[in-house]
């Protein structure tokens, strides 16, 4: 269980009126699932959250989790849950990093649309200051993420409980809500002791326990960066997670709980090398550019006065890497159209790294490049209730995440860019028919 790091509660309750639409939409829930539910008989009933009259759900992350990370003998229990619910390969959104993926996980919404575009990002709205989650910077910052209305935040406003450890955003008061429980992150807590502070919560009375929990994992794509994607000490981070999850299982188990359990990753890992490094230098005159992000791709925003001259540089050929203007991005990318967005994107191919100058330190492994490359692939296994047994479905995208999680809650779902359809064939029907 996690000690010595910061816990606030805050509880927000909405207008009567939205409050019995919300309860007219849970009682045709209900209805319909129970219902359907005769026809079906599960080999032990679920323990439902006394909330919302659902097993609870919770959301795993596995940052940097391959899906191939699987039944290489490091993940006997992530191995066992593919097999006992529904696994699929999934397509992260682009840029495949961190935070926007974690976002659209709970937003349903691509970055261009929930406005967290990277890990770094600059803002004309917000001038002179920049959102960097590697230099700490305005990532506790509201204005960056009140584009999105992240799951935790709707049922905080429904009346249903909702407790987090460490997924990011969540210790921010986005739309001034945060969930009942939440922790600003700390690499020293274990992934077990992470756990335990989950379980803790199922430790509770029934009307004080999340219908909601999300948890987070970032020590695999720690391994993965610096010492390469298949290194012993990442299979190594792969074991531990695995371990943790049984602890969850086990637990869960102990105290009687059914949940609906999905556990999802932000993005895939490639291999990098300091041969496979192109200098932004060599695309551009420095003097011509402001360089935002730099790595498997760069944003970068003309010099006032060198709009002209970097167009040129940047519109002609180079090996291993190609740029737009934002306006040319590839539709497929879902990019560009946010303010947040540089006015050039350059993306480049698999492997390759864009360095700002020769003395860059290049990590053994990365991500953020195409989202279709099938390195940068995420992972998607679902267990529970709601889930038939051995289920594998083709290739979903993230933001069709969201509603399934606002589906399991019996919330309607703010509007997004995911759709249920693919994953229909994975729910049960008395989950199926209830859209």
């Amino acid at each position: 269980m996690i000690s010595g790091v910061t816990r606030i509660i805050t509880i927000d309750q909405q207008a009567p009126s939205c409050q019995s639409a919300w309860m007219a939409r849970k009682s045709l829930f209900l209805t319909a699932l129970f219902c359907l539910a005769g026809c079906e008989t599960p080999a032990t009933p679920a323990k439902t959250d006394i909330q919302s009259g659902l097993p609870p759900v919770i959301l795993v992350s596995i940052d940097g989790f391959r899906p191939d990370y699987l039944h290489h003998g490091e993940t006997p229990v992530l191995d066992s849950l593919t097999d006992e619910g529904v696994f699929a390969p999934m397509r992260p959104s682009f840029p495949s990093i961190t935070f926007p993926n974690h976002y659209t996980l709970v937003t349903g919404l691509r970055p261009d649309h929930h406005g967290v575009v990277g890990n770094t990002m600059t803002d004309p709205d917000i001038p002179g200051e920049t959102f960097s989650v590697g230099h700490h910077t305005g990532v506790d910052d509201p204005r960056w993420w009140n584009n999105g209305t992240p799951a935790w935040v709707t049922a905080q406003m429904h009346g249903l409980m909702s407790a987090s450890v460490f997924w990011p955003g969540s210790d921010v008061p986005i739309l001034n809500t945060r969930p009942e429980i939440w922790y600003h992150f700390d690499h020293k807590i274990t992934p077990t002791e992470r756990v335990g502070t989950v379980l803790s919560w199922f430790d509770r009375p029934a009307e004080k326990r999340p219908a909601l929990s999300l948890l987070y994992f970032d020590g695999v794509d720690h391994h993965g960066h610096v010492d390469g994607p298949f290194a012993p000490e990442t299979r190594q981070a792969i074991h531990e997670v695995d371990d943790a999850l049984r602890v969850l299982i086990a637990g869960l188990k102990q105290r009687h709980v059914q949940a609906n359990l999905i556990i999802v990753s932000d993005h895939g890992m490639t291999a990098l090398s300091p041969q496979r490094v192109i200098s932004l230098g060599a695309l551009a005159p420095a003097q011509a550019m402001n360089v935002v992000t730099a790595g498997p791709y760069a944003g970068i925003n003309p010099v006032p006065g060198h709009e002209r001259e970097l167009a040129r540089a940047l519109s002609a050929p180079h090996e291993h890497v190609t740029c737009w203007p934002k306006t040319q991005i590839p539709p497929r990318l879902h990019y560009g159209t946010n303010p947040r967005v540089p006015a050039w994107l350059c993306l480049a191919e698999n492997g390759w790294t864009l360095a700002r100058d020769a003395h860059d330190h290049i990590s053994k492994g990365g991500h953020g490049y195409d989202n279709q490359a099938p390195d940068m692939l995420a992972t998607f296994i679902a267990a529970g209730p709601a889930f038939v047994p051995h289920k594998t479905l083709p290739t979903i995208d993230n933001v069709d995440v969201y509603p399934l999680v606002m589906m399991l809650l019996g919330l309607l779902p703010e509007n997004n860019d995911g759709t249920l359809t693919p994953l229909q064939s994975g729910l049960r029907d008395s989950y199926r028919a209830i859209q």
